[in-house]
């Protein structure tokens, strides 16, 4: 063997070691297994530690590959880590776990398979840390190994995205129907009912499970969205990932792949309709920028790396339906001052099927949800929604457009009556704001649909 720099060499085990299989059911096929079986290797390949600066190792660890997991060894325990490049003949490591304790020459094991989690029906209602591992207290999680990098349905396999979701918020259903399989952004500044918007679509009786990723979150606010916002009755049908904003920037990034996976093996395997709610892309884009930065990527468009724009469309592709089920994704992104501008905003507008906007200036006037009709759009709206509905919907939002547009003169008095349209809008202002105005509150679909057609006379 080498010295303490150098790599250890390779030891041949077990193909079998440490794996038990079970023929219990929910534990997959003979085929999955053996599927399983071919992509663990055979032997234990270990290098060593040859620097670490600031968030990033680099190591010498033989046939290691892009996006591989490896194990290093500190003085308090072992850490896991991802292979995110090579430098030379090193590789780049990203922790996801804290490096105190990491020494020169220390043991680097290459992982035998690549991150996987352990899933099953019994993940419902339960809270889990970024690396999918149970965090509530209330011991494992007994199930089947599924892996967390996955690919998205074969486009000419989706299922075509028909039916609307009854999400009982009126502004939604009525003027921005979702359809089951739809994947929207959620933008919002601070301080304007995002998560309680989240909280209420999370209790959404439409969807067979709901999966919920809080990524770098503050600590204080996990189990008060937990409690409050999802509430127990929510926490029963849920599966809440959760990484706090002190955690490694890998982690944050796998927060949102772990609850993506989870949403699609209950899509897949158990051929649920499931609801993805990822808050926020914002934070998974700014861990990626730690990571890619420290890799050594070049900073481009406001310091974010040429990666994310890849992370985002790998990450956004695989929700949506597929042939048995299907995921209907919201991804919240922090935005200042309702501006879409911003990179994140930007990149993910074009990848989405919509976009809700909540606006500062709507919930300054007490109207909750604060969401601006007129910047919002749901691109299946026309699909899932019914003739009637369509051209209610339509109808109001040229009310909604007349009276913006000439707001000012209005709530000054200067206006007099003459415009047909906004004669119109002015006297139905009232209707729509008690409407979409509904706080917390919930109005089932059809009655939210009737009030709309009473409104647009239509």
């Amino acid at each position: 063997m080498k010295g303490p720099t150098g790599p250890a060499p390779a030891t041949a085990v077990s193909p079998r070691g440490g794996r038990s299989m079970s023929n219990e059911p929910g534990h997959g096929t003979l085929e999955q297994w053996l599927v399983e079986l071919d992509a663990i290797t055979t032997v234990v390949t270990e290098g060593r530690v040859r620097s670490a600066l600031g968030t990033i190792v680099r190591a010498t660890l033989p046939e290691a590959t892009i996006g591989a997991f490896a194990t290093l060894t500190t003085s308090h325990g072992t850490v896991d880590a991802k292979v995110v490049g090579f430098a030379g003949a090193e590789v780049v490591l990203v922790p996801l776990g804290d490096l105190s304790g990491l020494k020169p020459g220390a043991p680097v094991v290459l992982a035998a398979r690549r991150h996987q989690i352990t899933v099953g029906t019994a993940l419902i209602g339960r809270v889990l840390d970024g690396q999918g591992h149970p965090m509530d207290g209330k011991g494992p999680v007994q199930g089947e190994s599924w892996a967390v990098t996955r690919e998205a349905p074969q486009p000419l396999l989706r299922k075509r995205i028909h039916r609307a979701v009854h999400t009982e918020i009126p502004v939604l259903d009525g003027m921005l129907t979702l359809g089951h399989g739809q994947r929207v952004a959620l933008f919002a500044g601070p301080g304007v009912g995002k998560s309680t918007l989240l909280g209420q679509l999370a209790r959404c009786k439409d969807f067979d499970v709901v999966v919920l990723a809080l990524v770098g979150e503050r600590g204080r606010e996990v189990r008060e969205f937990i409690e409050e916002g999802l509430g127990a009755e929510g926490l029963s049908r849920s599966v809440v990932v959760v990484t706090t904003s002190d955690s490694p920037a890998q982690t944050r990034v796998a927060c949102a792949e772990v609850a993506t996976s989870i949403a699609e093996y209950f899509r897949d395997r158990h051929q649920m309709n499931v609801l993805l709610c990822v808050d926020s892309l914002s934070r998974v884009a700014r861990a990626q920028r730690e990571v890619g930065l420290a890799a050594g990527e070049p900073p481009v468009r406001q310091g974010y790396p040429p990666s994310l724009s890849g992370l985002l469309s790998r990450l956004l592709e695989r929700a949506g339906n597929s042939e048995v089920g299907s995921i209907t994704a919201c991804y919240s992104v922090l935005t200042e001052a309702g501006q879409l501008d911003d990179p994140v905003a930007d990149e993910v507008s074009g990848l989405l099927d919509g976009h809700i906007v909540l606006s500062k200036t709507i919930a300054e006037r007490g109207i909750w949800p604060a969401v601006d009709i007129l910047r919002s759009l749901s691109r299946l709206q026309h699909r899932v929604a019914s003739e009637p509905h369509w051209r209610a919907a339509s109808a109001v939002r040229k009310l909604i457009s007349t009276y913006e547009s000439k707001r000012d003169l209005v709530e000054l008095g200067a206006y007099t009556r003459g415009d047909e349209v906004l004669d119109e809008a002015i006297e139905r202002w009232p209707e729509l704001i008690e409407l979409f105005n509904s706080g917390v509150s919930r109005t089932p679909f059809d009655e939210t649909i009737e009030s709309l057609r009473e409104i647009a006379d239509v």
